[in-house]
């Protein structure tokens, strides 16, 4: 039986979470979720279960409310490092779900790399 393009979506989300969890040692996680019509990212500490900072197309202040391209993709990512230095995070995972690592993706992940996070 053929898989469909959600499980092997979910497929491929427990792949990279797995991994992650299996050589995180404590280290927070940069977790990104794409829809079709926003993007947002978090940091995530999995000890203690809470949201560190977070970012996303949804908010006023980006001017990108519903849109979901490479440019508001670099604007939360360049928005999530700043957050990040405020809370005092420099290094964390990167936790691209069952997402490919391109496009968008790729442009909010360099956008935070740019902004002085190390994953």
């Amino acid at each position: 039986m053929a898989n469909t393009k959600r499980d092997l979506f979910l497929k491929r989300r427990q792949r990279v979470r797995n991994k992650i969890k299996a050589t995180s040692h404590g280290r927070l996680r940069l977790s990104v979720h794409r829809s079709n019509k926003n993007i947002s990212v978090q940091l995530i500490d999995d000890v203690k279960g809470v949201t560190i900072a977070s970012a996303s197309t949804l908010e006023k202040e980006f001017g990108v409310i519903g849109k979901n391209n490479v440019e508001a993709a670099t604007k939360i990512g360049s928005a999530i490092a700043e957050r990040a230095k405020k809370a005092g995070v420099e290094v964390c995972y990167f936790d691209r779900g069952g997402f490919l690592f391109h496009g968008k993706i790729k442009a909010l992940a360099e956008a935070a790399r740019e902004g002085g996070l190390q994953f």
